[in-house]
């Protein structure tokens, strides 16, 4: 028995957009438009990256507090340069939960106190988020001061900034 056409056309359709639709679920939304990759899902959302600077001439009185990128207070570490992934680097310090000291020497190590030396350089977090429809402002929070013998977390911020456990 032929359907009409119409009918036929409208079924073909649905079996499309049921196939369409358990391949978006079964990819986590990693199906083009609904990517998970924040350029396509998540433009106008606050965002968090993380960068390294030299704070090696800064004054200990300034080290530990936040500023605009425009007002950043040393220059940054060209992470490439020294061997280490940026893309690493930032998933490290936006993914880690717990900064126990094993995960603070990983750092430090991840950094190599041989390129440190006798320098300082801040882990710091940088948060941006959009103002109005064409603005960002653009917060850098310092979070972690690294030597080639010692990381140090900033005074400043409440321990849930460090440990998502209660008991770390």
């Amino acid at each position: 028995m032929n359907l009409p056409e119409s009918r036929r056309g409208m079924k073909i359709i649905g079996i499309t957009l049921l196939i369409y639709a358990m391949l978006v679920a079964s990819h986590e939304g990693e199906f083009w438009p609904f990517s998970i990759y924040p350029m396509f899902s998540q433009a106008g959302n606050p965002w968090t990256r993380a960068m390294v600077m030299d704070v090696t001439d800064l004054p200990d009185e300034e080290i530990w507090q936040s500023h605009s990128l425009d007002s950043k207070t040393g220059p940054p570490v060209a992470l490439r340069e020294i061997g280490v992934d940026q893309i690493d680097y930032s998933n490290f310090i936006s993914k880690t939960e717990n900064w126990t000291d094993s995960r603070r020497n990983a750092l430090r190590t991840m950094f190599g106190p041989e390129n440190i030396g006798e320098a300082r350089w801040m882990a710091a977090k940088v948060h941006g988020r959009m103002i109005g429809e064409d603005s960002v402002a653009i917060q850098i929070q310092p979070f972690l001061l690294v030597t080639a013998d010692s990381v140090y977390m900033n005074p400043l911020l409440d321990e849930s900034d460090y440990f998502l456990e209660e008991n770390p």
